[in-house]
């Protein structure tokens, strides 16, 4: 009995090492999603000009899984079915820093609100904000996403040690 409880409670140390590894990994993504949407921003606002709905709707799954659901938030709100707010834009995601979710909420909030020519030097102007912090997400994720799940191994096997 002794040896289960010591096995679980090494399981639960790293899966609690995975959970906050998961963290930074899902910032990393969330980013480079973001930086992958300004892009598309960037082209489909001076080539096509598609509308921003069409542009939301056009993402791939790999980058609409890695936004979180702002995506669809924010069609909630061109669509007249929520006004848009932080509270709306942002809801169920818990990763963002404030500073970081007032600079995305300005980013959405500044979509669609002006000529092509300003909108596409406001959806450059925030690209280059977007991957200033993308380096520092992804840096932490280098440093401490991995760091994490070891920390939580170690502390498990410590646990292990110091209970047998």
């Amino acid at each position: 009995m002794k040896y289960i409880f010591l096995i679980l409670l090494a399981l639960a140390t790293t899966f609690i090492g995975y959970m906050f590894s998961r963290k930074y990994r899902i910032r990393a993504n969330f980013f480079q999603a973001l930086l992958f949407l300004c892009q598309k921003f960037d082209i489909e606002i001076n080539f096509s000009r598609e509308r921003l709905k069409n542009i939301f709707l056009s993402l791939d799954e790999k980058n609409k899984s890695s936004l979180k659901g702002i995506d669809k938030n924010f069609i909630a709100f061109i669509d007249g079915d929520s006004p848009l707010d932080k509270e709306s834009l942002f809801k169920g995601i818990t990763f963002l820093k404030d500073d970081e979710k007032d600079m995305i909420f300005t980013f959405f909030k500044s979509l669609g609100r002006s000529d092509v020519d300003s909108q596409s030097k406001e959806v450059k102007n925030f690209q280059a904000r977007f991957e200033s912090v993308a380096e520092k997400v992804n840096s932490d994720n280098k440093k401490y996403g991995s760091l994490s799940i070891k920390l939580g191994i170690v502390a498990g096997l410590l646990l292990v040690v110091i209970f047998i």
